[in-house]
């Protein structure tokens, strides 16, 4: 049941009328996904992944991303793979529940409309965890959502 709350689409970010990535999050991660430039080989590619930073690019070449991040993020368990020629990094919040509005800080902010769209997507993920024997894929809020890390005493740990 959890995979009917999952992301439905990947948000893209375009710059200058070319997409720089495309990203998703769920409760407790943000993925990013960067298609590679063909014609390199995949130990030229690098990713450096910080707290509330994050760089990107080919050795010897500026880099590709270097922003800092919105939010800070656990970085013994964030990773970066090719596969496909596409580059994905996995970064796992450090605040499980936040909603982020965008994986870089100032760029490509989703619109408040599509950012209320995200919390009520991630409060029907935490919901759909900590009662697994519901199925929550249809439930709908009305008026504004509260935020998942906090409503009704904040996401349980284990």
């Amino acid at each position: 049941m959890a995979e009917k709350l999952a992301p439905e689409k990947r948000h893209s970010f375009i710059h200058n009328g070319e997409k720089v990535f495309e990203w998703d999050q769920t409760l407790d991660e943000v993925n990013i996904y960067i298609n590679l430039p063909p014609n390199v080989h995949s130990k030229q590619f690098y990713c450096k992944i910080q707290s509330k930073h994050l760089e990107l690019g080919i050795k010897g070449n500026p880099p590709y991303l270097n922003h800092d991040l919105p939010c800070p993020v656990k970085t013994d368990s964030s990773f970066w793979t090719l596969e496909d020629d596409i580059m994905h990094i996995t970064l796992q919040k450090r605040d499980k529940g936040q909603t982020w509005a965008s994986p870089i800080l100032g760029q490509g902010q989703l619109d408040p409309y599509s950012t209320d769209l995200e919390q009520k997507r991630l409060m029907l993920q935490r919901f759909q965890e900590e009662n697994p024997g519901f199925d929550f894929s249809q439930a709908q809020f009305s008026g504004n959502c509260p935020d998942p890390r906090t409503f009704m005493g904040g996401i349980r740990s284990d």
